[in-house]
């Protein structure tokens, strides 16, 4: 007769079979697994051919990015807008009723 501590490690050996068993995969992957990580790097990819070619670089104002530098580093930046769906360009939320069924 067995003791119980090998008992013990063949109940653990047939758990732990069991367990891994279920990791194994029998599925088939299909001839086209893969494509649509290859067509996405693909659509990344502006100009493949383009190495050592660079783009000019976009024209901006100068004098305008000047300011807005040193607004930023003043600590003095000027918010922008605030855009509601009453209207665009108010500093203040508008207080509409919003069609809260007064009655009148």
């Amino acid at each position: 007769m067995k003791s119980a501590k090998e008992l013990q490690v063949a109940a653990i050996s047939v758990a732990a079979m069991t367990m891994l068993s279920g990791c194994e995969s029998s599925s088939r992957l299909t001839p086209d697994f893969g494509q649509s990580v290859r067509q996405d790097i693909a659509a990344q990819i502006t100009d493949p051919e383009g190495v050592g070619r660079t783009a000019p670089a976009a024209k901006g104002d100068g004098a305008r990015v000047a300011l807005a530098q040193d607004r930023y580093q003043k600590n003095k930046v000027i918010p922008p807008q605030v855009s509601t769906t009453s209207g665009f360009g108010s500093n203040t939320p508008s207080s509409g009723s919003g069609g809260s069924g007064s009655g009148n």
